[in-house]
């Protein structure tokens, strides 16, 4: 198996707040908003380097939405950013109408998503915000796996034209992807096998890498895949590896319904159905509690991925 190193725990917050001013050295056209979150969201460099190109919203994120848009009529390339939660489902029908709808180029910087914002509780957690913007008309919806993805995926989206959902977190997570410029609509084979197909996303790829350490000493080979965008979901890479395998576990810090997990069934249903385990949140909602001590009582960590691989497995 080829070993990733963790170079240190970093949160990926501060990996798009590292892309986000790179992205605004490179191109004039650039410019942030925040709804009172600067320093939450990480834009503080940016905010500090470019101060006539950061915008102050206030707790008023519609209305951010509403300026964003504004701006990428005029040609500007706006990244709007709030917690998951405050930017998407509580300004749902500006992002639908003003965003999508009117095909804007507005980047929706959506931080503190999942369970692992922690001790802030339900009211501030989302595991429903990938199943929300997935099912909005031209939008794409990276969710990158650490610090250096995270902040080169930001740096895609400032290249990309159009609409645009990028998600991360407040943790700090492990940091080992290389350093390489992100392909939108790529699907990352970090590891080949011949046992069963590992899909992750955002978090939950160091999750994946982990649990199939685990399973090689099993004898059991994993496929590993990093599903960095979920739409355009990389269909090529997932059903290759799917029959390749012939069993697959798909792991996200997100709900079960509209999630990665059902889009992956979905593609494999129409073109090669396989045995399929799924480690997410299911039909709940979040609680308080350290990200480590969620994602154990959620059964969303290795452990759960491994256990779901030796299921599957015995499926096929």
């Amino acid at each position: 198996m080829k070993k990733y190193i963790d170079r240190g725990k970093k949160d990926t917050r501060s990996g798009f707040g590292e892309g986000l001013l790179l992205a605004g050295k490179a191109d004039p056209r650039v410019v942030a908003l925040t709804a009172d979150l600067k320093g939450s969201l990480k834009m503080d460099a940016f905010a500090a380097e470019f101060p006539d190109r950061y915008y102050e919203c206030g707790i008023a994120e519609a209305n951010m939405i509403g300026v964003a848009s504004g701006m990428a009529i005029t040609g500007l390339i706006p990244f709007a950013g709030s917690f998951a939660e405050f930017v998407t489902g509580r300004v749902y029908d500006q992002v639908r109408m003003e965003v999508c709808y009117g095909k804007t180029n507005v980047k929706l910087a959506s931080s503190h998503a999942g369970i692992t914002l922690g001790e802030d509780g339900a009211t501030h957690q989302t595991m429903e915000d990938i199943a929300l913007m997935r099912a909005l008309p031209d939008m794409v919806v990276l969710n990158p796996c650490d610090w250096t993805q995270t902040k080169n995926a930001t740096i895609a989206a400032a290249r990309y034209n159009g609409p645009v959902y990028l998600r991360f977190g407040r943790p700090k997570v492990a940091d080992f992807m290389p350093d390489e410029p992100f392909e939108i609509g790529k699907a990352y084979v970090l590891n080949e096998g011949k046992d069963v197909s590992i899909i992750a996303t955002g978090h939950m790829v160091w999750e994946a890498l982990k649990a199939a350490e685990v399973l090689e000493a099993e004898g059991i080979c994993a496929d590993v895949i990093d599903v960095a965008t979920i739409k355009p979901l990389d269909t090529a890479t997932v059903i290759a590896s799917a029959i390749k395998t012939g069993a697959v576990v798909v792991a996200e810090e997100h709900n079960m319904a509209g999630g990665l997990g059902e889009l992956v069934a979905g593609v494999l249903a129409t073109v090669s159905p396989k045995p399929i385990e799924y480690v997410n949140g299911k039909d709940t909602f979040g609680q308080s509690g350290t990200p480590s001590e969620l994602l154990e009582a959620y059964g969303i960590d290795s452990t759960n991925i491994a256990e779901a691989a030796r299921k599957v497995i015995d499926r096929k």
